[in-house]
């Protein structure tokens, strides 16, 4: 079926599906044998059948959209689908274990984090890898503070006080720079989209510590100076840090480390397809040059002779999260590798570059920058970009990245991933098609086909309600 308006016409009732709060029936009385003091009086919650709290969660599913339901080409987001495989795998009797058992107990554990090591830093072009951070964001703050150890090693760490970040960089850099107590120094894109080699020359100095870049950037373009910025920014003492946002490009084709790049995180939702987050348990490991390896969170996993161990490295930063990391999220990115190999990693790298090129060919809207990789910015033009996104919603399809990079004027920054056939790309190009044709009313009237229809973002985004009795407020 294609993703067509026809598609969500329904009775406007039959759109919402009451809390459960809203439900008739009884507070439940609470029968418990633990102490009054940590028990309610009753739970406020109505007393329902099981096949009512079934259908109710249900109808909740269907009116929700994932990646199991359809694309989601949220530009540099990289919403991939998630294969079941991995989860059976994560289900395993063997993967439950408790963190805190001896090393003699867990040895296949050890083996399997010291490969999942090795395989990261193979495909980053690394020396030393941690799995510690729980999330990419996390990972690129740890990347931050191993580059602070190394220059107050070497009796920099007063001097070093600035970082560099492009103007279209992701959010999380200079977020993460300035809660390492740094300065964020933007620096402007050239006219091609890319970093600005004089603009760059001009920025560093004694004062630099790290830039941070990621390669493909942000408009899906390729960093061709790459080793000349390298170099520049090494020759002022400074560091290149490589945000893993965009490696679904080069997989099986290019390495950080062989860029020059001296600190990476991975992350593993976007390149590895296990779980995106939400809110919920993630990974986002880091690798790192040999100089600086000593830094790294602790612990880390070695082989001695035939067993493994755990092992603090000699100057290490600490810990930045509980035990080894979230242990279950490793295990489904090292499934997937390993599945994969290095064949399958290349091949799918090849298909997220060719979707993007595809899917962007078949569009109406003008894509300014090319050539570009795994992912493209395309500009709305007269129309608004958030208008736009809202009104392909009422085409069945999950919209683009608005509004970013601000370097292009009302930005759509699409990315389809691997994981789509040509199928759902023309599927995507039909509903970029139709609103592109369509008047300013319809757009700023849209969504009508969906379950809640427009909001207004900013009054939400400042006055939080994160539970459904502050409804009543």
């Amino acid at each position: 079926m294609k993703y067509t308006q026809a598609k969500w016409e329904r009775e406007e009732d039959n759109l919402y599906e009451p809390l459960l709060s809203e439900k008739d029936g009884n507070a439940v009385e609470i029968d418990s044998s633990l102490p009054d003091e940590l028990t309610r009086d009753s739970l406020e919650l109505p007393d329902l059948s099981e096949p009512e709290l079934a259908r109710h969660y249900t109808r909740l599913s269907q009116m929700n959209y994932g990646i199991d339901s359809g694309p989601y080409p949220l530009g540099s987001c990289t919403m991939k689908y998630n294969p079941k495989f991995t989860e059976d795998v994560a289900a395993l009797p063997g993967a439950s274990i408790h963190p805190d058992r001896s090393e003699g107990s867990v040895q296949g554990t050890l083996e399997l984090m010291h490969g999942l090591q090795d395989y990261l830093a193979r495909i980053g072009g690394m020396d030393a890898v941690s799995l510690q951070p729980p999330a990419g964001a996390a990972g690129e703050f740890t990347g931050i503070l191993v580059a602070k150890a190394f220059h107050e090693a070497n009796g920099e760490g007063d001097q070093r006080t600035e970082i560099i970040v492009p103007d279209s960089a992701h959010g999380t850099n200079p977020a993460s720079a300035a809660l390492g107590g740094y300065d964020v120094v933007e620096l402007p894109s050239a006219e091609d989209g890319r970093v600005d080699l004089e603009a760059l020359s001009a920025a560093v100095g004694d004062s630099t510590a790290l830039f941070m870049l990621t390669n493909p950037n942000t408009l899906g373009l390729f960093e061709r100076d790459i080793e000349e910025i390298a170099e520049t920014v090494h020759d002022a003492g400074g560091l290149l840090y490589y945000d893993g946002a965009n490696l679904n490009a080069l997989l099986g084709r290019a390495r950080p480390g062989d860029m020059g790049f001296d600190i990476m995180h991975y992350n593993v939702h976007k390149t590895f397809a296990t779980p995106h987050g939400g809110g919920g348990p993630g990974a986002g490991p880091i690798g790192v040059g040999e100089k600086l390896a000593e830094f790294l969170p602790a612990p880390r996993v070695r082989k001695v002779e035939n067993r493994y161990e755990r092992f603090d490295p000699d100057r290490t930063i600490g810990k930045v999260h509980g035990f080894t990391g979230n242990w279950l999220v490793l295990v489904k990115t090292y499934a997937y590798i390993a599945r994969l190999g290095d064949e399958g990693l290349s091949d799918a790298s090849a298909k997220a570059v060719l979707n993007a090129n595809y899917l962007a060919s078949q569009i109406e809207y003008d894509v300014p920058f090319s050539p570009f990789h795994h992912e493209f910015v395309a500009s709305a033009g007269d129309q608004d970009a958030a208008d736009v996104a809202k009104r392909m919603l009422d085409y069945g399809v999950h919209p683009p990245t608005t509004k970013w990079p601000e370097i292009v004027s009302e930005a759509l920054m699409t990315e389809p991933t691997e994981i789509e056939n040509r199928e759902t790309l023309d599927q995507l190009a039909e509903a970029f098609n139709a609103v592109a044709g369509e008047d300013a009313e319809t757009l700023e009237s849209a969504p009508q086909k969906t379950t809640a229809k427009r909001i207004d973002q900013a009054s939400a985004a400042r006055n939080l309600r994160l539970s459904w009795q502050a409804l009543d407020e």
